[in-house]
């Protein structure tokens, strides 16, 4: 039986600190190696990304501006919430109920941006191929410019209004000195933040695989006999499929490590800050910000090309922003 000298505190001196719970083996190598590698690959090869469309004026599209949005959202996922969750992840939390507060708002916030992001590709994709004819009136750089700044000030605005209860009295929800527990509101974040965004994704998806595929139906039956004037046409279409086709993959990754979480929450299992279950989770969720510049490297021809000349230092000389990528 476990005696009273036996019982590691997180603050010796004082009775009602939490225990210092030992970690096995396998959520030590997952939370001190794993995720710190992650986290420095997440943020590098964002960064890249991030360059690569603000650098090059070729790739300043309305997909592309939403994409760089998207690669901001992972890149402080790699360098903020990553090592934030090892932070959380600790058996003991050092910083203080305030700090608590706001490293978990900090976390959130991409998180939340993150899904906003994946609504507005959906709908720039649905319009690109269920309304060709308006997308450019519809779809204009700076419409995608205020679309994005929205979702970042909601994003914040969101987080700080569902955690709100958390800052008037920091700290009320821990059981034991040295915890770090914040509350939500569960049933509001399930919908706010989980079943309207998802829903409105996949509705708007299927509607454009439905097109989709029609459209490449179309132009399988009618591309022997087209003039130049519809040729035009069809290569316009058929990058527009491609497009859709790859930020799909984007999407549907996303829909799998982001499903996982509230899929776990539903079916009861512990997600206090810091448990097993919630690591796991949280793991899955941050590889999606590993994975999306991945997908990129393996279905955008310009980011390899992009990736290249930022790695041999060629967007240093003058006029390089003009280059050729695409």
């Amino acid at each position: 039986m476990e005696t009273l000298k036996d019982v590691k505190l997180c603050f010796p001196q004082l009775n009602t600190s939490c225990k210092r719970n030992s970690r096995t083996h396998t959520e030590a190598m997952l939370i001190y190696t794993l995720l710190p590698s992650m986290s420095v690959l997440t943020a590098v090869l964002n960064l890249l990304v991030i360059i690569s469309i603000s650098h090059f004026r070729q790739l300043h599209t309305p997909t592309n501006l939403l994409l760089l949005s998207l690669a901001v959202c992972d890149f402080l996922v790699g360098l903020l919430v990553m090592p934030f969750q090892i932070l959380f992840a600790e058996p003991c939390w050092l910083l203080g109920d305030l700090m608590c507060f706001f490293c978990n708002v900090v976390t959130f916030i991409p998180v939340s941006a993150s899904v906003v992001n994946m609504v507005l590709i959906s709908v720039e994709r649905f319009v690109a191929i269920c309304h060709p004819l308006s997308y450019s009136n519809i779809v204009t750089e700076n419409r995608v410019r205020i679309s994005v700044l929205l979702c970042w000030i909601y994003s914040v605005l969101y987080n700080f209004l569902i955690l709100s209860d958390n800052l008037k009295q920091p700290g009320s929800f821990n059981s034991c000195y040295g915890q770090c527990v914040i509350s939500v509101n569960g049933a509001v974040d399930l919908v706010i933040s989980f079943i309207i965004p998802i829903s409105v994704i996949i509705f708007l998806y299927a509607r454009v695989f439905v097109v989709a595929v029609s459209q490449a139906r179309s132009m399988r039956s009618h591309v022997a006999a087209v003039k130049l004037q519809r040729s035009l046409t069809v290569t316009v279409q058929r990058s527009e499929l491609k497009a859709a086709r790859t930020l799909g993959v984007v999407v549907a990754v996303f829909l799998m490590c982001y499903c996982s979480y509230f899929c776990v929450s539903l079916s009861g299992f512990d997600l206090t800050v810091g448990s097993p279950s919630e690591v796991n989770v949280g793991f899955i969720i941050c590889c999606n910000s590993c994975l999306n510049p991945l997908i990129y490297a393996f279905l955008y021809p310009w980011f390899r090309k992009s990736v290249k000349l930022i790695v041999t230092l060629q967007i240093l000389k003058s006029n390089s922003y003009a280059g050729n990528v695409i």
